[in-house]
């Protein structure tokens, strides 16, 4: 049975990505275990948390979970899991997993943390297939990826920035789907239905 893994690196909201996945019919494992997350087909990275603190756990899976990602497995990061997918971050020290080759930088706002419902302006992607137009995310974050050739959605919070990127079977979403009511329940059910299709 297709089962994804939720990476356990010490970060909050692990509760509510589980019930949000489960809720999409998936079997869930939640898991620090480096055998458990190497040896899984789809792994989602969770978020909300540091960076630094997250990039120190992860790093002795750092070099076989950058292959496996190179080599097309799904994943998902959300938030601070997207930010840990680029190669490193203003917030903290320790460097990313370098996925996304770009470094992640504090929001040009008015007011820091962005929290709340936000619209976001996405390109034809699958993962956004039959959302209503224009969407609206919930947000909860101070540092932001920056818009570059990967960037499949924006949203704007004192500047522009990147809401979803795409890179090979991974994506990234700066916001919560878990916390995003019927929206972010359909891109986690669009991202499901991907990741099984590509784990065949």
């Amino acid at each position: 049975m297709f089962h994804i893994t939720i990476l356990n690196y010490g970060v909050g909201n692990l509760h509510s990505i589980s019930k949000a996945v489960s809720r999409c019919g998936v079997k869930v494992k939640v898991t620090k275990d480096a055998g458990e997350i190497l040896s899984s087909r789809c792994v989602i990275f969770p978020g909300v948390g540091a960076f630094g603190a997250a990039s120190r756990v992860l790093r002795e899976v750092k070099s076989p979970l950058l292959e496996k990602l190179e080599n097309g497995m799904p994943s998902l990061g959300i938030c601070l899991g997207m930010q840990i997918l680029c190669r490193e971050s203003e917030e903290g020290s320790g460097a990313g997993l370098g996925f996304i080759p770009e470094r992640v930088r504090r929001l040009n706002a008015p007011k820091i943390p962005h929290l709340g419902w936000t619209m976001v302006t996405p390109t034809r992607d699958r993962i956004f297939e039959g959302l209503e137009t224009p969407a609206y995310f919930y947000f909860a974050h101070s540092y932001m990826v920056p818009e570059s050739k990967n960037t499949i959605a924006t949203a704007r919070y004192g500047e522009v920035f990147s809401a979803a990127v795409k890179i090979r079977n991974t994506y990234g979403v700066q916001f919560h789907p878990e916390k995003s009511s019927d929206a972010g329940l359909k891109v986690i059910e669009n991202f499901i239905r991907f990741a099984e299709e590509e784990s065949r």
